[in-house]
């Protein structure tokens, strides 16, 4: 093949994200130099962080430029390789998605064997998202055997792992939230929750009593706004919240209010601690090690929604952040 396909940042969005603010370009097929291998991408991940990346504010991660390619979490096949130790037909992890070709400097992927489990699985449940459940809920949230677990966004990738974790480790009593019937049922029925609702159905705040009438000990919080105010009002004196995200508040286009009963982080002494997945690099490979075989042994199961076609890519992105997505939101782009 002789042509590749970008998908640069159009635009910065206003907002809600369209598909004017990508442009998707065709372009040649690129080279790689010394100590540098040429990649053919097969799957790529879309995630709710990359929503900050489009805009141009200073975070933990440097802002896509307008007019360059964007970037994520893919695996590809290499094609042909200038380093000693990987081979063309290798599979590699790196961060150079929203592409059909990356060229790739020596140490900048890690290799992956197909064989050991789907490729597609590198990306989400033994991947960045299935790390951050586990030590989301291990080491920010300190879980407890015998907590009662609610977790936000729970039939995403992260969310969903988060709960099953919960549950294997003695929780007491797990609990999520979702965005549709078929999902509050799929974390019920597949998944082993205790409790599920759809936050669509009424005020959050009440559907968590009702749900766990004793109180919450742990919020895993992917939403934000509404459901990490609902979680203050619920959760018991010592309660530990971990906040991973907040899709709710992404395309807000002003200033979002904070809770409006902050006051009881003082009266019930809560942990609130942030969540960024960088600082528990440390866990990989316990990680790996503990939830490979009960993945393998389908004691923890995970969901893949498939879009097919790079060009499709900003598509899958845009549903994500309407919530079209069960578990882990991945763009096929070839086989």
């Amino acid at each position: 093949m002789s042509t590749a396909t970008e998908i640069r940042l159009a635009s910065r969005p206003e907002g809600v994200p369209t598909h004017d603010n990508f442009e998707i370009v065709d372009t040649e097929v690129p080279a790689p130099g010394a100590n540098q291998i040429l990649v053919r991408n097969l799957i790529m991940s879309v995630d709710p962080a990359m929503r900050g990346r489009m805009k141009d504010v200073k975070s933990y991660a440097p802002p896509f430029g307008v007019g360059e390619v964007m970037s994520g979490g893919a695996v590809g096949e290499v094609v042909t390789s200038n380093v000693d130790d990987v081979k063309p037909g290798d599979h590699v992890l790196h961060q150079a998605g929203w592409r059909t070709h990356a060229v790739l400097d020596a140490g900048r992927y890690v290799k992956v064997d197909g064989a050991a489990a789907p490729l597609s699985t590198y990306l989400g449940v033994l991947g960045m998202p299935g790390l951050t459940a586990y030590s989301g809920l291990l080491e920010s949230a300190e879980f407890k055997p015998g907590d009662t677990v609610f977790v936000s966004g729970a039939a995403g990738a992260v969310g969903s792992l988060v709960g099953q974790i919960a549950k294997l480790k003695g929780a007491k009593r797990v609990i999520g939230s979702a965005g549709s019937a078929e999902k509050v049922r799929h974390l019920i029925d597949d998944l082993g929750f205790d409790a599920a609702f759809n936050y669509k159905d009424g005020p959050v705040v009440e559907q968590l009593h009702k749900a766990a009438p004793e109180g919450i000990d742990v919020y895993f919080d992917n939403v934000g706004g509404e459901h990490l105010e609902a979680a203050i009002d619920a959760i018991t004196v010592h309660g530990r919240i971990a906040i991973c995200g907040m899709i709710s508040t992404y395309n807000a286009t002003e200033p979002t209010p904070a809770p409006r009963n902050l006051a009881q982080v003082i009266a019930k002494r809560l942990t609130i601690r942030g969540l960024l997945v960088i600082d528990h690099w440390h866990l990989q490979q316990q990680f790996v090690s503990e939830v490979a075989p009960l993945v393998s042994s389908g004691e923890i199961k995970y969901s893949e929604t498939f879009v097919d076609g790079i060009r499709n890519a900003p598509e899958a992105f845009l549903g994500l952040l309407s919530g079209a997505n069960t578990g882990k939101m991945l763009v096929r782009i070839a086989d």
